[in-house]
């Protein structure tokens, strides 16, 4: 019978790192699958960015003046929730090796380890 495993690791590079580790030890592993968040990525490519702001200063009768600051871009224009690198990982194995799979994700740093058959 088969079985779903499934972890949370502190990064994609973990995760990634956990399931080979899990396919060379486990040889009844059928399938896996990593999913992070992508908004946490787009944060981290906005380090080297710049945000522009239009900011209006006058109103006149034909045309508005604006003004244009330019600042370099950080990781704080995310929200702190969305900016964690979190990855959820599962592994679809035989129902014999869930113990093998979780003492693998445990010892490579896996948590909130979770099995169902």
């Amino acid at each position: 019978m088969l079985s779903r495993v499934s972890a949370e690791f502190e990064t994609p590079d973990l995760a990634e790192a956990a399931v080979r580790k899990v396919k060379e030890r486990c040889s009844t592993v059928h399938s896996a699958g990593i999913i992070s968040s992508r908004t946490a990525e787009k944060a981290s490519h906005l380090n080297s960015g710049t945000v522009y702001t239009v900011i209006p200063t006058a109103v006149t009768s034909h045309n508005y003046y604006t003004s244009v600051l330019e600042s370099p871009a950080a990781a704080d224009v995310v929200p702190e929730p969305k900016r964690s690198r979190k990855a959820s990982m599962y592994i679809v194995c035989d129902s014999m090796d869930i113990n093998n799979v979780c003492a693998v994700l445990n010892a490579m740093g896996g948590s909130k380890l979770h099995s169902a058959i």
